[in-house]
């Protein structure tokens, strides 16, 4: 089969990296101070990061019109027998519902196959390498999907934010619980696990919370008995940090880190700048 690949911009995945792939990446909409935004479009992470500065900008995102979506998919089915959609994870956003809705309509049915893997970022990058790897493998689109489905558990992600500030401001966590935290300098760590981001532990400082990462990260790979594994660290605009990390990452698990990424402004507009996240999936394909 020719099958055609798209996820949103939420994995990560520019729209330069796109073209290089193959795929195709839907953008993210934002409406900043009352004006539309798509991510990576008319919106780069340099504006995002300025604006989000300002505590009187506001920011609200959304996901992608089902008739842009419909649109993509109808110019991918010109010249494919078939589409493979990977989105956000259900659990973050309603845009996997939305999508799964409009496949079923009689011009995509069994033509455009909705994955709901239940990743984000960095770890659903990896699904958009793997999916292109399945079809270089001749697998047929149901085959991929129920791989990559059957796989949605075999990852995990924990951030970390030196503030609770944009958490606040969007709702996650009530004002008085911020100005407590923010008080004992609170650094929490939240993690993903399948759908929801859900908080994990806390810590006093940026560097203690690095250290639970890590040893989070390595408890998960362990009682999951992953054989082999990549790993990832995705930030909020400090790549100076990110690097940083790296280094400790490595050494602590005598592994490379498999790429680094900037998060999605979608996930940078809850938690702010100069956060910092680890993850790790189950390795299947090289």
């Amino acid at each position: 089969m020719n099958i055609a690949v798209m996820t949103d911009s939420n994995s990560g995945i520019t729209q330069a990296q796109a073209k290089d792939l193959g795929v195709t990446v839907i953008p993210m909409p934002f409406t900043i101070n009352h004006e539309a935004y798509e991510e990576d479009i008319n919106l780069t992470q340099d504006q995002f990061y300025q604006l989000i500065r300002d505590e009187n900008t506001e920011i609200l995102t959304s996901q992608p019109a089902l008739g842009d979506l419909s649109k993509a998919w109808q110019k991918a089915l010109e010249d494919h027998d078939a589409v493979i959609y990977i989105p956000m994870s259900s659990g973050l956003s309603g845009s996997c519902q939305s999508a799964t809705m409009l496949a079923s309509d009689d011009e995509f049915e069994g033509k455009v196959f909705v994955l709901d893997t239940q990743r984000i970022s960095v770890t659903l990058r990896q699904n958009v390498y793997d999916a292109l790897e399945l079809i270089k493998q001749g697998k047929t689109a149901q085959e991929i999907a129920d791989i990559l489905v059957s796989r949605k558990m075999d990852a995990t992600i924990y951030i970390t934010v030196p503030t609770l500030t944009y958490l606040k401001r969007g709702g996650r966590i009530t004002p008085a619980a911020a100005t407590l935290g923010s008080l004992l300098k609170i650094k929490p760590i939240l993690t993903i696990q399948g759908e929801k981001l859900d908080k994990f532990e806390q810590a006093r400082t940026m560097k203690k919370a690095r250290k639970i990462m890590i040893e989070a990260v390595k408890k998960d790979i362990a009682e999951r008995h992953w054989d082999d594994y990549d790993l990832f660290v995705a930030y909020t605009e400090d790549k100076e940090q990110a690097d940083d990390y790296i280094k400790e990452i490595e050494a602590a698990f005598n592994h490379p880190v498999n790429w680094v990424d900037p998060l999605s402004l979608s996930v940078a507009c809850h938690i702010g700048p100069n956060s910092l996240a680890l993850a790790a999936a189950k390795k299947y394909i090289d």
